[in-house]
C-alpha cells in the first residue's frame, strides 16, 4: 500500500550504492495473468523480479565484535536489502519466504527488519508517524530510545508479516517499521510514509545518507494531491458554487469507500466472518475492521446476518 515498503528499500539501495549478488528465479513463484498492450500491440509482461543486494560498511569490517552481537549502539551495520516489485500467490508465500530466510542464515544475518505501511484516518497533510512492531520484549526495550509508536496488537499483513513471523520462528530476532498512510490514499505512492520509516530505520542502523530525494517526491505527491482538492473546492468555470470543506471529507471518505481493499485483509475479514459465526464474541473486531477500511456499507447484511443467526440458534 502506497509503496511505502518498495520505495523505501529501492531509495536505501540506491543511496548506499548496494551491490545485487543473487536473485530468486521469478518462474518458482510466479506465473503470467495477462498481456500488456503498448502502441496497440499486444506483448507478455516480464516476470516479477526478487533480488538480494548487499552493502558492506567500512566502519563495521573494523568492529568484529559486531558479529557476535544482535544489536550494536557503537558501529553501523552491514546491511542485506531484499526487494521485490510483486508478491508471490498467498499458496507459495510460505515458501517464497523459508527461500529468502535460507539466504539469511548462510550470510549469518542477525537482525531481521520488514518495512510496511499502517493506514490511518489521518490527512495527507500530517507528518506520519512510525510504528513498531518487534520480535520479542528484548527487542522492544533496546529499540524504544528511537521513539516509535509500539504497536501493542493487531497484526502485519503480507509479506511484510508473514515473512518476520518465520523469520522469528527460524531463530531470528527483528522487527517491522509501518509507516502511517491516510486511509483514502492507499493506492497512491507515498513517499513521505518511506522517509519516515527509512529515516527511523538509518538511526536505528547508525546510517548516514541523504534524504533529499525523498522529501522532494514527497513535496510532489502532496501538490498534486493539494490541486486535486483545490479544484474540487473552486470547480470549473460557470460552477454554481465552490463545495466546502465538510464536502471534501465526505469525497476523502468516498475515496477510501472506491479503493481497493487489499487482497490480505479481505482475507482477514472473511476469516472473521467465520469466526464470529461460532463465536460473536469476533463481531467486535469484525466491525472495527470494516469501519477502519470503511467498507462496513458493503458488508452490512452480511454482518447483521450474523447476529440473526445468534438469536435463531438461541431458541
Amino acid at each position: 500500500m502506497g509503496d511505502v515498503a518498495f520505495k523505501a528499500a529501492a531509495y536505501l539501495a540506491e543511496q548506499l550504492k548496494a551491490e545485487p549478488f543473487a536473485e530468486i528465479p521469478p518462474e518458482d513463484f510466479f506465473y503470467l495473468t495477462g498481456n500488456v498492450i503498448e502502441n496497440g500491440l499486444i506483448r507478455l509482461p516480464e516476470l516479477p523480479y526478487s533480488k538480494f543486494l548487499f552493502w558492506k560498511n567500512p566502519a563495521a569490517a573494523k568492529k568484529k565484535s559486531r558479529l557476535s552481537a544482535v544489536f550494536c549502539d557503537t558501529c553501523p551495520s552491514d546491511v542485506v536489502i531484499f526487494t521485490s516489485n510483486a508478491q508471490p500467490d498467498l499458496t507459495k508465500a510460505h515458501d517464497y519466504c523459508a527461500r529468502i530466510i535460507s539466504v539469511a542464515r548462510a550470510l549469518k544475518v542477525k537482525t531481521v527488519v520488514t518495512l510496511a505501511a499502517m493506514p490511518q484516518p489521518i490527512d495527507h497533510t500530517q507528518q506520519p508517524a512510525v510504528w513498531f512492531a518487534g520480535t520479542s520484549a528484548e527487542v522492544n526495550e533496546h529499540f524504544k530510545k528511537y521513539n516509535p509508536s509500539i504497536l501493542q496488537e493487531g497484526q502485519v499483513s503480507g509479506m511484510n508479516g508473514l515473512f518476520l513471523g518465520m523469520a522469528k520462528r527460524a531463530g531470528f530476532e527483528g522487527f517491522c517499521l509501518l509507516g502511517e498512510i491516510p486511509l483514502y490514499t492507499i493506492q497512491i505512492e507515498n513517499p513521505k510514509a518511506s522517509h519516515a520509516v527509512l529515516e527511523t530505520l538509518a538511526r536505528m542502523l547508525h546510517i548516514d545518507i541523504s534524504f533529499a530525494g525523498l522529501i522532494e517526491q514527497a513535496h510532489v505527491i502532496e501538490s498534486e494531491i493539494n490541486k486535486l482538492l483545490d479544484y474540487l473546492k473552486v470547480g470549473t468555470a460557470g460552477a454554481a458554487a465552490p463545495i466546502g470543506e465538510e464536502e471534501i471529507e465526505k469525497i476523502k471518505k468516498t475515496l477510501s469507500q472506491l479503493t481497493k481493499l487489499p487482497i490480505s485483509m479481505k482475507e482477514k475479514i472473511e476469516k472473521l466472518f467465520e469466526q464470529a459465526k461460532t463465536d460473536i464474541s469476533k463481531a467486535a473486531e469484525l466491525k472495527f475492521e470494516l469501519d477502519k477500511w470503511n467498507v462496513y456499507k458493503e458488508y452490512e447484511d452480511r454482518f447483521l446476518d450474523l447476529f440473526k443467526r445468534t438469536e435463531g440458534s438461541s431458541n
